[in-house]
């Protein structure tokens, strides 16, 4: 089923529910934030339900199951934990005696979750959009400063005019905008729980007609509703620590398309490159 607002379908069968099931229902509305991380039996042990009846409710609903009937849940909160309450749902999912494990088993299905967002088309007019170019702007505060500092690097190597746009006094990110036009482009990079800054300075480019690329985890975020062209990176951790696999995955793969295009002009700023840098032992030589 197409993903929707958990309490708005809960809303709309309330009247079908049994009794136990609405007994469920009440208990999810008023302890969202820890239903959304338990178990079908530990919620029916929470409103002394059976498991089943717990399975039976998520049907109900309409989800295809109870994981369904869970990942509505936590999409609805994900953006409004703080990072105490993400540290509390990390516990109740990643035991200690299995963290290395469970992190690189979320961070590959965040893989193959971006695979399943990713849409070519869309990729590849990014591409051309960037190529096409007079200016790139990067943009990407608080955690999506590190996305935002590896596509800078590269993109460096690309571009000829590239801003990179991190973490900063807020004022100062509007100066750097300062020649900001018609043909330029940003990428703007934002997860949960979304910065307001970067939706801001984000809203700003688009206002100077810009053309804006918003590197985000949903066509929900606020920077989608704003963007021309979206790359979708799955982003389901849970905890403080934001999982960036996804999101640098994109990245890579825009520095690579990017590259090959361009691939005749770069050869020479390369080979620049790698004379200034062997003169400056930039590099161990082995």
């Amino acid at each position: 089923m197409m993903e929707e607002d958990f309490t708005e379908i809960l809303g709309s069968n309330t009247v079908r529910l049994s009794k136990g099931q609405r007994v469920i229902a009440q208990y999810i509305l008023d302890n969202i934030e820890k239903a959304a991380f338990m178990t079908a039996g530990a919620l029916g042990s929470a409103v002394n339900v059976s498991e089943s009846t717990v399975v039976r409710f998520a049907a109900k609903l309409g989800y295809d199951g109870y994981p369904g009937m869970q990942k509505a849940l936590q999409e609805k909160i994900r953006n409004s934990l703080t990072s105490v309450q993400r540290m509390d749902a990390a516990k109740s999912i990643i035991k200690e005696d299995n963290i290395l494990r469970k992190v690189l088993h979320t961070n590959i299905d965040e893989i193959k979750a971006t695979m399943e967002l990713a849409s070519e088309e869309e990729f590849n007019s990014c591409v051309d959009m960037l190529i096409n170019a007079e200016r790139i702007y990067i943009l990407g505060l608080r955690s999506s400063s590190a996305v935002a500092g590896f596509l800078y690097y590269y993109m460096n190597l690309l571009f000829d005019d590239v801003t990179l746009l991190e973490n900063d006094i807020f004022g100062e990110l509007f100066g750097k905008l300062i020649r900001l036009g018609e043909n330029d482009v940003m990428i703007a990079a934002s997860f949960p729980r979304y910065s307001s800054q970067t939706l801001r300075v984000a809203q700003f480019a688009k206002q100077q007609n810009a053309k804006l690329i918003a590197l985000t985890d949903s066509i929900r975020s606020p920077l989608s509703s704003i963007a021309d062209r979206r790359l979708i990176a799955s982003n389901k951790m849970i905890s403080f620590v934001d999982s960036l696999v996804g999101s640098m995955s994109l990245a890579t793969a825009l520095i690579v398309a990017i590259s090959q295009k361009k691939e005749g002009e770069l050869s020479q700023t390369f080979r620049r490159l790698e004379s200034v840098w062997a003169e400056n032992l930039i590099y161990e030589n082995n």
